[in-house]
């Protein structure tokens, strides 16, 4: 049995330094081990959080963005050990993902099955202290978050697919905040999946082989030597639809230069993304973490009506 750490996830990452060894197999099924994931599903929710304050004048309510680091932790967890018991013989022919804990024999598939429970249970004691709507919102997500595991088999655009679950949470941040769903939330959700569909693309460029082998789809594969072109296609969407947002939404003039910060953020990512380079990938994608915090301040700044 492996207890070596996983190759995405960085080298001498605390649970691989601090944590007891009986957790560490439970604490990578849930991607502890990675929290640039948490990051980027969190993000989109504090973006819009961060609007809807914006659109009043106000600051980005601090008890919503605590709540939402929350939730995203724990649905994030949930999320990857679904996808690990779906994906299980999948991922034990990929070498990046074969010493997973449900394939590399760790965790058996009712125990994983048990972690998603408990997960999903605690994520929705924190949605239950939000509006209708939110709750509503959030509960909707639960079909996006199903799909996605089987987007790999049917679709080379699994990626697309990953941009509607991950950044779900613009919406459900914005209806959380407000109790409703306005037009600058739905151009904030809509650039977020360009955003993902970007990241994710570059991603999937370290499994171009593997995936080859294994018969898995991905946008990576289908667009082949244009992927590089066609991420800086995806965040050029990205940010023209995040600017409509702040347009649409009234934000004030310091939403400009953060916003200008965020573009150029993305710019320079897509002119280094190369296909036979999957360890630069790698550190690209993980790039989005801060690319996602501009936008989130972005969007806090345009509070300010100068």
């Amino acid at each position: 049995m492996t207890t070596a750490p996983l190759p995405d996830a960085a080298p001498a990452n605390w649970v691989d330094r601090h944590a007891p060894a009986w957790a560490r197999p439970w604490l990578r099924l849930g991607r502890f081990d990675r929290p640039a994931g948490i990051w980027l599903l969190m993000l989109p929710g504090w973006q819009g959080i961060a609007l809807a304050g914006a659109m009043r004048g106000r600051a980005p309510d601090v008890v919503l963005l605590a709540e939402f680091f929350v939730g995203a932790a724990l649905m994030r967890a949930a999320g990857c050990a679904y996808n690990d018991i779906v994906d299980r013989d999948f991922d034990a022919k990929v070498a990046r993902t074969a010493h997973r804990p449900i394939p590399a024999g760790q965790i058996s598939v009712r125990q994983a099955w048990a972690f998603v429970g408990l997960c999903c249970l605690i994520s929705l004691g924190v949605l239950l202290t939000m509006g209708v709507v939110a709750i509503g919102l959030g509960v909707a997500s639960l079909a996006l978050v199903a799909a996605y595991p089987f987007m790999k088999r049917i679709t080379w655009w699994p990626q697309a697919w990953l941009g509607l679950t991950f950044n779900w949470g613009a919406l459900l941040g914005f209806a959380a905040a407000t109790g409703r769903l306005e037009l600058p939330a739905i151009l904030l959700y809509a650039g977020g999946i360009f955003w993902t569909l970007g990241y994710d693309t570059i991603y999937a460029i370290q499994d171009l082989e593997d995936d080859a082998l294994a018969g898995v789809k991905s946008s990576a594969r289908r667009l082949g030597k244009n992927a590089p072109r066609a991420v800086a296609a995806f965040y050029a969407a990205a940010t023209v639809l995040a600017a409509a947002a702040g347009w649409s939404a009234g934000l004030g003039l310091l939403f400009v230069p953060l916003l200008a910060l965020y573009a150029t953020h993305l710019w320079l990512q897509s002119t280094r993304v190369k296909i036979d380079q999957p360890r630069l990938a790698l550190v690209l994608f993980k790039s989005n973490a801060w690319a996602g915090l501009i936008l989130f301040a972005a969007l806090a700044a345009g509070a300010a009506r100068l």
